[in-house]
């Protein structure tokens, strides 16, 4: 008697990096999942919140970023973060806080950390 998975309706992201393939990597995973109909939010936080400001010939995340949001995918950053770095919230990434962090992390299914 073969055991059935349990259901996975919502997966958190929390990406603590700025390095380009991880975070190419983390918005594409996103992507995927959204399109094959996970409720998935990304929560950028440390090194991260800097993932829109990534140029890199060959992973461009700011694309990534756009198209997980246009998905349909959930993506928010750290204030304090933000503020630690001098930066400001952007449609993309608005400004968010640990509570939203919590909520991510508490109403998820499954929380994945890519640092």
């Amino acid at each position: 008697m073969q055991q059935s998975e349990p259901s996975v309706d919502s997966i958190g992201i929390v990406l603590e990096t700025a390095d380009p393939e991880r975070a190419w990597n983390a918005l594409r995973f996103g992507i995927t999942a959204v399109e094959n109909g996970h409720d998935v939010s990304v929560f950028l936080l440390g090194d991260g919140v800097e993932a829109e400001e990534i140029t890199d010939d060959q992973f461009d995340v700011r694309d990534r970023m756009e198209a997980f949001v246009d998905a349909g995918g959930d993506l928010q950053a750290c204030g304090t973060c933000l503020e630690i770095r001098n930066s400001e919230e952007s449609e993309y990434c608005p400004m968010s806080t640990m509570s939203d962090l919590l909520e991510i992390v508490t109403a998820s299914d499954r929380v994945l950390t890519i640092g």
